[in-house]
């Protein structure tokens, strides 16, 4: 695999308040910001290699400079809801960002699980990976970029 440094760990939880706090205490994060409702249709996502429709709700932070993120599944089929039905609330992915994801799904070799375009412009994709559950492979337009700029900027 390619060197990369990740820009963010996220986890999976049915509460995003417990979590919130627990990760404050245990990381330092100061504020979180929530997204409620986050739509993923399936004109722009796929799951397991067919249209995926689902709903989060999402909150980030920072530690420092690695973003936090944290996401409960609302509806529909996902890997978000997988993971707490098979494992329960804990650490899902770790992402690392990339100019192109088509190309790093091909540099290594790697088929996604999840795939998509969120609103806003971001594409992602998941692959399974050693030592974590997923690989979030991200790029981060530049509309986004600004978003997560601020988050980090409220940490202060």
């Amino acid at each position: 695999m390619l060197a990369q440094t990740p820009v963010q760990i996220a986890w999976v939880t049915r509460d995003l308040e417990a979590t919130e706090s627990a990760l404050t205490s245990m990381l330092g994060a100061k504020k979180w910001v929530r997204m409620p409702g986050v739509h993923f249709a399936q004109e722009a996502c796929t799951y397991r290699g067919e249209p995926a429709d689902f709903v989060a709700d999402i909150s980030l932070s920072y530690a420092g400079d690695m973003q936090l993120e944290l996401i409960a599944p609302v509806s529909g089929r996902n890997i978000y809801s997988d993971f707490l039905d098979t494992a329960g609330p804990g650490m899902h992915h770790i992402c690392i960002e990339v100019d192109d994801v088509e190309a790093a799904l091909a540099e290594r070799k790697a088929e996604a699980v999840q795939r998509g375009v969120m609103p806003g412009g971001m594409e992602f994709a998941y692959i399974a990976a050693a030592g974590v559950p997923y690989l979030e492979i991200a790029h981060i337009p530049d509309e986004i970029r600004a978003f997560f700029d601020y988050i980090k900027q409220e940490q202060q």
